[in-house]
């Protein structure tokens, strides 16, 4: 299970290099192939590794899509995914349109939630860090403790 967030750079083709502690983790779990598409919420991409992706998946297909918004969510989700291999230096180039739906540019944060990985443009996160969590509380998290 990983965790934490990483600072890291992306060149001007794309590639990105998965930082080691994680690419080593993936590695020793055979997942040199990962699964990113766009975030149904948020303007950042989901980065799965393969034995995380196909459950996900099975869930997403699994939903009636005679609702329009199941629809709307299959197909971002569905739609956006690619397949990636990390090379020889454990990087991974990102397509230019999931590129452009999460706004990446050099400067990234590949951020670590157990089971996935969001990557985010680096101004994009620092803001998103600086808001408050205000609002109502869901029930699942009144009774958590930290």
């Amino acid at each position: 299970m990983a965790t934490g967030s990483y600072s890291i750079s992306m060149d001007p083709k794309g590639r990105m290099a998965i930082p080691a502690r994680i690419r080593d983790s993936l590695l020793s779990t055979g997942a040199g192939s990962l699964w990113v598409t766009a975030h149904m919420y948020e303007r950042c991409l989901l980065v799965y590794s393969e034995s995380e992706w196909e459950p996900v998946l099975a869930k997403i297909q699994a939903l009636p899509s005679g609702n329009e918004q199941v629809r709307k969510i299959q197909r971002r989700f569905m739609g956006q995914a690619v397949n990636l291999e990390m090379d020889a230096n454990g990087r991974i180039l990102v397509p230019p349109t999931l590129r452009d739906f999460a706004h990446l540019d050099k400067k990234l944060m590949l951020v670590c939630l157990g089971n996935k990985f969001e990557l985010w443009n680096e101004d994009s996160w620092n803001a998103l860090m600086d808001q408050s969590i205000d609002g109502e509380m869901p029930a699942e998290l009144q009774n958590l403790s930290f």
